[in-house]
């Protein structure tokens, strides 16, 4: 005869929906919008020429640089680099830095103070004030491409034409602010789901969670390049809280999507595989890559799951309206 304690699935309780507070979120995309996409493909297609040497570096301008930087007079790791090159004014470095390079000329050398923001990923230098001298080797100057029928031909426009080139991007850009604000719209209904649902998180769900996350956090890093990553160096607490949030939110999402029947249908998934393919130049193919795969197939019916959860509690809760710029959501 023995006892013995195990975990089991909670029970999960949903308060009222009617008494949910959810934000909807709309946007509209503009002519605005479609030409600084345009702009953007203009940029990845530039080319360079040298700038007269008599000329300074003016924003727009790639210059090819060589730096140093130094806290109380040492160098520090990240602070030096040899033929660096970035474009003046596109927020690719820090501003002091972008700021200090504007004007100079290729053979000239400059030092200058920089402060590094209190946020700054890199914790050895954050918040601190570092000495830099740089030296500007080469000034280029970019030049964007006429917007015409050989440039949208260069783009892969069936036609060549640049009225084609305006809807195709319009399509595109339709087709991404719907993604983002679905995104958007799902997040602002899980959250009024946690808030009113109770239930307790069994604590082996939430390990296990961990330790995907941990998994999936040392696979990132060996991919940036960090080399011999130690898992025993991932401390688990940093990840306790997304955890713990993610096993909930599981819970009540498949609680509610069993009370009400909210499984993808057969026609959501082949909707929404549809829908995906539409980005990419041969549909068809795309369409048969996902319905080749079963872990992409499984993927894709958590999408279509979300989406009825979502559509289920919007239905019900109390919605509050909310236009949100495109810039803002671009940039989200």
């Amino acid at each position: 005869v023995f006892s013995a304690v195990c975990e089991v699935c909670p029970q999960v309780r949903i308060g009222k929906l009617e008494e949910a507070e959810v934000e909807r979120f709309a946007t509209e995309g503009t002519d605005a919008a479609i030409d600084r996409t345009i702009d953007i493909l203009r940029k990845q297609r530039r080319t360079f020429t040298p700038r007269a040497l008599e000329e300074g570096a003016e924003v727009g301008d790639q210059v090819t640089i060589d730096f140093e930087g130094k806290l109380d007079g040492v160098l520090f790791d990240a602070g030096n680099a040899k033929d660096f090159k970035f474009i003046v004014g596109e927020g690719q470095m820090l501003e002091t830095f972008d700021m200090a390079v504007r004007g100079m000329k290729a053979g000239e050398s400059k030092t200058f103070p920089l402060t590094f923001p209190e946020n700054y990923q890199s914790k050895e230098v954050a918040g601190k004030e570092a000495d830099f001298l740089v030296s500007v080797k080469a000034i280029e100057v970019g030049h964007l491409p006429e917007v015409t029928d050989y440039f949208a031909r260069t783009l892969g426009v069936i036609d060549g034409s640049v009225d084609t080139l305006r809807k195709d991007v319009r399509n595109n850009l339709e087709r991404e602010v719907k993604a983002r604000v679905s995104t958007r719209n799902k997040a602002s209904v899980m959250e009024a789901l946690i808030k009113h649902s109770e239930l307790d998180v069994p604590n082996v769900l939430v390990d296990d969670e961990i330790n995907r996350l941990i998994d999936a956090a040392m696979a990132d890093m060996k991919q940036r390049g960090v080399k011999e990553v130690n898992r025993s160096q991932v401390p688990p607490k940093i990840f306790h809280p997304q955890a713990d949030r993610r096993v909930r939110l599981g819970l009540v999402v498949g609680e509610l999507v069993r009370l009400h029947n909210l499984q993808a249908k057969p026609e959501q998934l082949q909707s929404h595989i549809e829908e995906l393919a539409q980005s990419y130049e041969n549909p068809p193919e795309v369409v048969r890559w996902y319905l080749g795969d079963r872990q992409r197939m499984a993927d894709v019916e958590a999408m279509v799951v979300e989406n009825n959860v979502a559509d289920f509690v919007m239905a019900r809760a109390k919605v509050a309206d909310k236009a949100l710029p495109f810039d803002e959501l671009m940039a989200g």
